[in-house]
């Protein structure tokens, strides 16, 4: 345990092995101590502000923060950016979105870490495709390609009731890409929005 009170040695090990988040998890596997001796050393360094958490279990280092995109897909999983912030990103929609919107199969939840809100939405498990791995730096997230997220949004603006969305730059979305997303929800009311909204 002696060891660990170095928060350098600390800090360097934890860096050096490219864990942008960290867990309890990883801290034993690191430095090779019981639940009991992690769970005091996160607490003291939590306490002193040398790690922040990000939710029970998920640590960063507040010199050391990763891309906002990279803690929606940690934070909550499995999960893909979508939906406003996905669109806002792709040059899809005029306006800068400040909440990270993503989607997920597990249960509709909502984070505040970081000062940021991060919100994830439940799509169907046959919908849950078309994203892809994109980088900033050297760190990888996925995001919902330009048509999966308007596909996406659309959805859950149909089953809350919502209009569609309207203002967008229609030249960023590609017709038999958005539908051949639609169709896998199996809302025939989804498909005629897409066909409508994207003449």
């Amino acid at each position: 345990m002696v060891k660990l009170v170095n928060q350098t040695i600390f800090a360097a090990k934890i860096k050096d092995k490219k864990l942008f988040i960290f867990s309890a998890i990883d801290i034993r596997a690191l430095f090779g101590v019981s639940v009991v001796a992690t769970a005091g050393l996160l607490h003291r360094y939590k306490k002193k502000g040398f790690i922040v958490q990000l939710k029970r279990g998920l640590y960063v280092f507040p010199d050391a923060l990763p891309p906002d995109v990279y803690v929606a897909n940690k934070l909550y999983s499995p999960s893909y950016i979508s939906l406003e912030f996905a669109l806002s990103y792709h040059g899809i929609i005029p306006e800068t979105v400040y909440e990270i919107t993503s989607v997920t199969t597990k249960t509709t939840r909502q984070f505040k870490a970081l000062g940021k809100i991060f919100s994830y939405r439940k799509i169907k498990r046959v919908a849950y495709t078309g994203y892809n791995a994109e980088k900033q730096g050297e760190i990888s997230f996925y995001i919902a390609d330009a048509e999966k997220a308007f596909v996406d949004a659309n959805y859950l603006r149909l089953i809350n009731r919502q209009k569609p969305i309207s203002r967008f730059n229609k030249e960023k979305v590609n017709v038999a890409k958005a539908l051949r997303y639609a169709r896998l929800f199996g809302s025939s009311k989804l498909i005629g929005i897409i066909k409508t909204t994207l003449q």
